[in-house]
């Protein structure tokens, strides 16, 4: 099978399974398995179970954010509420079902966990974050900027990336609406 049929069968059996057992009870073995692959098919092809969840995050959710932060960014001189925007609805929406939490859940895992992952788009690293964010506001050092950023995609990530079943299918506070969470994000990364 070629490389590039092997890594999606890979990705999606990993992707099937984190969905029906969660990220802690799959195994590297079992995402082999799964796709009827050699026991180290994974390690060949990913490096480690972390670099698989980064290579499926990538296929899966950079498509939200490419062209849409793309058209902002070509406006020369976005607004922070449209930057804003484009960041947030797609999470939001991403709620609606469970693939898209269990996404949601996988990204704030790797994330938030700091660790130096490979990715390789251009919007699952800071510094285009970061640049569009002072085409925003030019008056944001580098730093300031990414300050901000790290907070904001922290808060995002512990307001949406939370395990599969949703907080308020718990009997939890129900998340606030989007418009809510757009305009509490504007005014931080805003803010003088």
């Amino acid at each position: 099978m070629p490389t590039d049929a092997t890594r999606a069968a890979l990705l999606d059996a990993a992707e099937r399974l984190f969905l029906a057992k969660g990220y802690e009870q799959v195994s590297v073995r079992a995402v082999n398995a799964a796709a009827g692959m050699n026991p180290a098919a994974v390690h060949y092809h990913f490096g480690t179970k972390e670099d698989l969840v980064a290579a499926l995050l990538q296929s899966r959710l950079g498509p939200l954010w490419a062209e849409p932060l793309a058209a902002v960014a070509d406006t020369g001189t976005p607004s922070v509420a449209a930057f804003v925007d484009v960041l947030v609805r797609p999470l939001d929406a991403l709620t609606a079902t469970p693939h898209g939490r269990m996404l949601l859940h996988l990204l704030a895992r790797v994330v938030l966990r700091r660790r130096d992952l490979p990715f390789d788009e251009r919007w699952f690293g800071h510094g285009p974050w970061r640049d569009l964010l002072r085409a925003a506001r030019p008056d944001l050092s580098r730093t300031q900027a990414a300050h901000r950023l790290r907070m904001t995609f922290d808060l995002l990530l512990q307001l949406y990336g939370e395990p599969q079943p949703a907080t308020a299918e718990l009997g939890g506070t129900p998340r606030p609406p989007v418009e809510a969470v757009i305009a509490y994000v504007t005014a931080g990364l805003d803010a003088p």
